[in-house]
């Protein structure tokens, strides 16, 4: 029997993939880069990823699941609620791009099958992009951490936000310390990746990430605590280290957390509840209640709404809004329910960060690093494919010579 192995290309493919949901909007840079040109580069991705993965995948042989079926299913709302060009063309565009986004997702599927491949595409490419980060701030610390965003970490050379980073950094330090537990990769090779990404992370003073990093890894490790015993010492001793910390830097972790802002603005979640209450009180018809607005750039009344499920809503309606949280339920009832293994463990992480984020981050209803991570999490929860026999041996004809 011989088990088919994922080509590089598909790694490349994934690369291709992180790229197009960078974004274009984010802080200046140190050589000014037109958003233009940031779309253009994005999107070319894009239609270079559709066009690796087909051919790649030339039979379009896939292993169709509950996650990409309903993620397929989104495309309805988005398409019936943009096609009246209510949002502009605009909308139009992305409905084509989420659906080349999709059919990538489709074609890659191929090579779904549980293992911790596509894990470790994830962490590469996001290490690749949080290189850059860190090159940036090398080259020009005042660019990096710009008084705009008082003072937190951005991306110098591409512009990404201080959430984009800061979920960038949480997601590839949890992917890591949970391979390390399972002795997926060395200790060294991870340091090498979870030092820096602390760094940045903490340079972002991204309360959502890091939360979204520190509920993850326990669910997760929780799920490997009755197995694994390298998976019992990390949790004790953590627990051990964070409680010293809350004693002994428990003011300077409380004032990284509130970033110098009032009560009134960080119950307020930033202003985002303001937002949000505008949203849910603006009058909408029935066919905007149901398939939404049509897509946008996650923003309402010129300001982003900063929240998944109301950006669903807003965009593709309480359509978009179910098929979002089935495809959630369905992965994390799949992980509860697989036996615990390191792949169960990253599923749950990486299940559970989206599931936090999604309350101050948009993302879920549309091509994003959220749809990919869960795109991670389903590659996880894959059956295992059933290996290639190799074809049968013709028989051979003997003539006996007398």
């Amino acid at each position: 029997m011989v088990v088919e192995r994922t080509p590089r290309t598909v790694g490349t493919v994934w690369g291709l993939l992180v790229l197009n949901t960078l974004g274009s909007a984010g802080a200046e840079t140190v050589v000014p880069l037109p958003r233009s040109l940031i779309q253009m580069v994005t999107m070319g991705a894009l239609v270079a990823a559709f066009t690796l993965a087909l051919a790649v995948n030339l039979r379009l042989r896939i292993r169709a699941g509950a996650f990409l079926f309903l993620l397929t299913l989104l495309l309805v709302p988005s398409v019936i609620s943009s096609v009246d060009l209510d949002s502009g063309f605009g909308a139009l565009f992305r409905c084509a791009r989420l659906t080349l986004f999709v059919g990538t997702l489709w074609l890659v599927s191929r090579w779904w099958d549980g293992g911790t491949t596509f894990v470790r595409h994830h962490v590469r490419m996001y290490s690749v992009v949080l290189g850059s980060v860190a090159a940036g701030l090398v080259v020009s610390p005042g660019a990096a951490l710009p008084d705009l965003y008082g003072g937190r970490l951005v991306g110098a050379l591409w512009p990404l936000t201080p959430p984009q980073i800061g979920q960038y950094a949480a997601v590839i330090i949890g992917l890591t310390v949970l391979l390390v537990l399972g002795r997926r990769t060395d200790g060294r090779s991870a340091a090498m990746v979870v030092v820096p990404a602390l760094v940045l992370l903490a340079l972002t003073h991204t309360r959502t990430a890091t939360v979204g990093l520190l509920v993850g890894l326990v669910l997760a490790i929780g799920s490997l605590v009755l197995t694994s015993a390298a998976a019992r010492r990390f949790f004790t001793w953590t627990v051990l280290c964070a409680a010293v910390a809350a004693v002994v830097f428990g003011s300077a972790v409380q004032e990284w957390f509130l970033r110098g802002q009032s009560e009134e603005n960080f119950t307020s979640l930033t202003g985002r509840a303001k937002v949000w209450d505008a949203l849910l009180a603006a009058p909408r018809t029935t066919s905007e209640h149901l398939f939404g607005a049509g897509l946008g750039d996650k923003s309402f009344g010129g300001l982003p709404i900063d929240n998944s499920w109301l950006a669903v809503y807003h965009e593709q309606g309480m359509t978009g809004v179910v098929l979002v949280a089935a495809f959630v339920v369905v992965l994390g009832g799949v992980a509860l329910l697989r036996p615990p293994s390191v792949s169960r463990a990253c599923a749950l992480f990486l299940i559970s960060y989206c599931a936090i984020a999604s309350y101050t981050e948009a993302g879920l209803g549309d091509a994003s690093p959220y749809l990919l991570h869960l795109a991670v999490a389903a590659s996880l929860l894959a059956s295992p494919a059933p290996a290639a026999a190799l074809p049968p041996r013709r028989a051979v004809r003997t003539t006996e010579v007398t």
